[in-house]
């Protein structure tokens, strides 16, 4: 029973995307994967604005590497690439939810059910750089979990290592940083409160040698420097995160709502974790820190919400009651339970739909019959695009440097509030360096700028329409016709 509740619990989610390919959808994926295959080409790392209308504009991409695994897998496996991607992480953080749980002091089952509703909850992941930032802060979690049950540094050893890779993947190893910082000030308190002799902390936690944790912390710390952008993405890393336009145009950045199921299981977990840290018999400094900032994030942004989940899971199995002795998995039990899953994660692969399939996915979504369009016509440069697809036309439409795309980081708070304003129509077209009367712009059919283009006289008579579908409607200047 075991063996298959943990084939389950690893494969489902993966066999699920199998079936769906939801993963093609990602309106994020496009640009990495047309960095990766520039990368390749050139055999460098971006430092500039590739792809888009600013290419002086200075870009450090964080995600290099993520970056560059993508574009090696789409050379091999072409579009199923990035739905296989996507299975791999599902798996990836189904077993690691779980061994969080048992690192936490979980029984089997709970450990099942935890994993279960943390996969739940972030059931929306998508095959982009921060699903590994999740993997991470979880693998993170449970060495200084399993450090401070065992009183034993050597879990710490793992540290350098993991921000090496985390670094060059996703700008969100900060939160491993602050996860790690706020360790080292919770054993330095423990260490002050020992040594006045007082016996209020939890008694499961040993002494963990403060020296040794603060020589793994620096190493860490001087691991992220191990990048081809040295010390450059550390300052810039919360205006990355946290910039103005991501909480004025982004909608994963609002609140919480409590709309969703997902949100109310979020809650719970979160209320789980406070009320078993209020169970016990000593106070748990790291986990009850950990549990406050991560739900205080998440509950302020929605993107965040596994900073909540994780920490949830590794703190409420200790106040549970445990039905039956904590006993490690049999090495045979394990190897039996991997082989399965391995198994049912590879047939569900070589089921996967062939590229033209996929791509007739894609065609449902994005707009790539106005892309041939453009393409085929030879459309007049520059080229405004709807803010949704400029991912995408980086890959599918290399042609044309893009007006905007995802990476908000490059644009910045300026080109974004602009090109937003000229959306809304708060400002005139002719504002935007982008936006010129011989060029050509690509925009959703229902959008309140394509319906202006179409219905205002003043504006019908600077710009034509040449091409619409169900998903986009293509303009070009009339000054161009001249």
């Amino acid at each position: 029973m075991r063996i298959l509740a943990l084939t389950a619990l690893f494969s489902v989610a993966a066999v699920y995307e199998a079936i769906h390919a939801s993963a093609i959808l990602a309106p994020g994926v496009w640009v990495h994967l047309r960095t990766g295959l520039w990368t390749l080409q050139n055999h460098a790392v971006p430092h500039s604005g590739l792809f888009s209308q600013f290419p002086h504009l200075l870009w450090d991409d964080a995600s290099w590497s993520f970056d560059l695994v993508l574009g090696l897998a789409y050379r091999t496996f072409g579009l199923r690439a990035i739905p296989l991607l996507l299975m791999l992480l599902k798996v990836a953080f189904a077993a690691t939810t779980f061994l969080l749980a048992r690192a936490g002091k979980a029984d089997f089952w709970s450990a099942v059910v935890l994993s279960v509703a943390a996969q739940y909850v972030i059931s929306g992941l998508q095959p982009l750089p921060y699903a590994f930032s999740i993997l991470f802060f979880a693998v993170e979690l449970i060495l200084l979990v399993s450090s401070r049950d065992t009183g034993w540094p050597h879990s710490l050893y793992w540290l350098p290592l993991l921000f090496l890779v985390w670094a060059n993947v996703d700008i969100q190893f900060v939160f491993g940083l602050v996860l790690l910082l706020v360790y080292l000030i919770v054993l330095g308190i423990e260490d002050l409160i020992r040594r006045a002799g007082k016996s209020w902390m939890s008694e499961r936690i040993r002494s963990v040698a403060l020296r040794r944790a603060g020589i793994a912390a620096l190493l860490s710390l001087l691991a992220t420097f191990a990048t081809p952008y040295t010390v450059h993405l550390l300052p810039n890393s919360f205006s990355r995160l946290y910039g103005h336009a991501l909480f004025e145009y982004f909608s994963e950045m609002s609140a919480m709502s409590f709309r969703h199921p997902q949100e109310f299981v979020l809650m719970l977990l979160v209320m789980a974790g406070f009320l078993s840290l209020g169970r016990r018999r000593a106070l748990d400094l790291f986990g009850l820190l950990t549990l406050v900032a991560g739900t205080a994030i998440a509950f302020r942004v929605q993107r965040d919400g596994w900073l909540a989940v994780l920490p949830a899971i590794a703190i409420i199995p200790e106040g549970l009651r445990q039905r039956e002795p904590l006993l490690k998995m049999t090495k045979r039990q394990a190897m039996s339970a991997a082989a399965l899953t391995a198994v049912t994660v590879i047939c569900a692969a070589l089921s996967l739909p062939r590229n033209p399939v996929l791509m007739n996915k894609i065609d449902q979504v994005y707009p790539v019959k106005a892309c041939d369009y453009i393409r085929n016509n030879r459309l007049p440069q520059p080229l405004f695009n709807a803010d949704s697809w400029g991912s995408f036309l980086t890959w599918y439409l290399p042609q044309y440097p893009v007006a905007v795309d995802s990476r908000v980081e490059l644009y910045g708070d300026h080109l974004f509030q602009s090109y937003f304003d000229v959306v809304s129509g708060k400002q005139p077209l002719e504002t935007d360096s982008r936006v010129s009367p011989t060029g050509t712009l690509l925009l959703e059919r229902q959008s309140a700028m394509a319906k202006a283009l179409t219905n205002l006289p003043l504006l019908e008579a600077k710009y034509k329409l040449v091409y619409s579908d169900d998903l986009a409607s293509v303009f070009v200047g009339r000054a161009g016709d001249q």
